[in-house]
């Protein structure tokens, strides 16, 4: 089995719609793909549609999450998407992303950088505005040749000229909600040092005391030595390692299924999950 836990669509930051990235999953050979769109389950009816037969739709959701002044994100797998606690919680994060980009808009204006909020939101479309949005106008512009290169120092990454916070879940609270809901939780990309400041191992250890599931352990932010480090740190935590690809359709390199989770681990997944079950492809529309 090929199983790829952790992608985007259009209703956050990708390109493709649920539609085209249910069935460009089935294309790449995926026997298994997580939807874990950032804070939201708006994709969901759209992917199980058109949910092509043979293919496996895993329903979650990447939420944002911040420790000691670090940014971290919490994949939550197979949750109640109507359990009110945790959807109020999706709702306050993604109701602060608006103002939140209209000022990374203005600082960037601040710099001398054109973009404009109706720039941002015709990239964004119908999707939960974001800091990939703001990137994806600042390429348009020329002022960075991709999107990775807007999250830097001078730019966008925390910290960064044009950055701007937003409320973010304490990860303990996170933990709660997620189990509270049916769901499980795996610490995505945990040491994507290319992003920012990541969360020390001691902090991930008290996550797993805390009832932490994960950690995804194979990712494009990960090179060799950092996955086997973090495979390491996961036996030792009693963590589940995953793999995945992060997949943006054409807003990032990555490719569906370039990374993935091993059939074991995905079986406890499912086992430990109360909230929702894994949806077996029909030969959608």
């Amino acid at each position: 089995m090929r199983i790829d836990l952790h992608s985007h669509s259009t209703a956050s930051d990708g390109t493709d719609t649920p539609a085209e990235l249910v069935r460009n999953a089935a294309a790449a050979g995926l026997d298994v793909v997580g939807l874990t769109d950032h804070d939201t389950t708006r994709g969901y009816a759209e992917a199980i549609a058109a949910l092509p037969e043979g293919l496996t739709l895993v329903t979650g959701a990447e939420l944002s999450c911040r420790v000691d002044g670090i940014s971290m994100h919490m994949l939550a797998y197979l949750f109640d998407p109507e359990e009110s606690a945790l959807l109020a919680e999706r709702e306050l994060v993604r109701d602060d992303r608006v103002p939140r980009a209209q000022g990374m808009v203005a600082k960037l204006n601040e710099l001398g950088v054109p973009v404009t909020w109706d720039q941002v939101l015709r990239i964004a479309g119908d999707g939960s505005v974001g800091r990939p949005h703001v990137a994806s106008a600042l390429m348009e512009l020329g002022v960075v040749p991709t999107v990775g290169d807007a999250f830097t120092e001078d730019w966008l990454a925390d910290g960064g000229r044009a950055f701007v916070a937003k409320h973010e879940t304490d990860p303990f609270e996170a933990l709660r909600l997620i189990k509270a809901a049916g769901g499980v939780a795996v610490f995505a990309h945990p040491a994507a040092s290319k992003r920012g400041r990541t969360v020390p191992e001691s902090a991930i250890a008290e996550l797993a005391a805390a009832g932490l599931d994960g950690i995804e352990v194979d990712h494009m932010d990960h090179d060799p030595d950092t996955r086997a480090r973090l495979r390491g740190l996961a036996k030792e935590l009693g963590l589940l390692p995953t793999g995945s690809s992060d997949y943006h359709g054409s807003r990032k390199t990555c490719v569906l299924g370039e990374y993935t989770t091993d059939p074991e681990v995905y079986g406890e997944i499912t086992r430990r999950a109360t909230g929702a079950f894994p949806v077996p492809g029909t030969g959608g529309a």
